[in-house]
């Protein structure tokens, strides 16, 4: 009998840790998954990317970017950082995410993507599944993950997109930008069942030009699709913007009293007020197994 002595007290001790590791994860505070899209190129998506991740960094939340335009990526560009190795240095097999991850400013954390290289613009189910286990396996939590998408339609843009628990489009006034704006929420309706959408508008002169165009694209909705969209908001056109990207600095930190500035960090304060979507679990690890869904669907 008392040899069985250590063999219980390590089970329970096993066990206890287990309740405990279970209990501290239950405690975690919720994470925000938001993927920030667009139907065309140009409208200053990642901007906004940038912008409103340091903003949030600079609250203390602890923030991810995952730069998913696994062609042409530029996140890294804009935030003036010079990866050693990126997302395609782990799709291939050379690297982990962990070793790839770099640090931004004021500890945001980011995914970087590499650009010119067509092989992974398009994941199949295994690169997928491989992408799944390693994000699972990352053993940091976030209070926010934001995934800047590639711009239009193609697979990985709607795969990032159905993945996360809010869908951010960003457009422009003009009429293309919208125009591709509805493309991109009618197919994300339409064939993967998403019904709620944020919109942010870029470069505007006023703003009601800003509120114009969440008309139009309601009017639009309202009459052929069945989705809801939720005004977040316009940012000023500004010149500074070029600069900006010229020194690779955001214009939060570079103009910080300039309106672009100011309407970044409201933006970025909205989107931590509104509810997250009812229909996710809000933790990291609903996005991780999410993905496993779409990944099934996909491939």
């Amino acid at each position: 009998m008392m040899s069985s002595t250590p063999d219980q007290a390590g089970t329970l001790r096993q066990m206890s840790s287990h309740q405990s590791k279970a209990s501290s994860e239950l405690q975690m505070p919720a994470t925000r998954v938001i993927s920030i899209t667009s139907g065309k190129g140009g409208v200053g998506k990642t901007a906004v990317v940038s912008n409103v991740a340091v903003s949030l960094a600079r609250l203390g939340k602890k923030v991810l970017i995952i730069d998913a335009d696994l062609g042409l990526a530029n996140v890294d560009v804009v935030l003036g950082i010079s990866p050693p190795y990126n997302l395609n240095h782990f799709f291939s097999g050379e690297r982990s995410l962990a070793d790839i991850m770099v640090e931004g400013p004021h500890g945001l954390k980011i995914l970087p993507a590499g650009s010119g290289v067509q092989q992974f613009t398009r994941l199949d189910g295994q690169l997928k599944m491989r992408l799944i286990d390693a994000l699972d396996a990352l053993d940091e939590h976030f209070d926010v993950v934001l995934i800047d998408t590639e711009a239009g339609i193609s697979d990985n843009v709607t795969y990032f997109n159905v993945a996360a628990q809010d869908i951010l489009v960003v457009t422009t006034p003009e009429p293309t930008a919208i125009t591709d704006a509805y493309a991109l929420m009618k197919l994300l309706s339409t064939h993967y069942h998403q019904k709620r959408f944020l919109l942010a508008v870029n470069s505007v002169r006023s703003a009601d030009e800003g509120l114009d165009v969440f008309e139009k694209l309601t009017m639009v909705s309202g009459r052929y699709l069945d989705i809801f969209i939720d005004y977040l908001g316009a940012i000023p056109f500004d010149r500074k913007m070029h600069d900006s990207v010229r020194q690779q600095r955001v214009m939060i930190e570079l103009y910080p009293d300039s309106k672009v500035a100011k309407s970044f960090v409201e933006l970025a304060a909205t989107l931590m007020e509104i509810p997250q979507n009812n229909q996710a679990q809000g933790t990291l690890q609903f996005f991780w197994k999410q993905f496993l869904g779409v990944g099934a669907e996909a491939s």
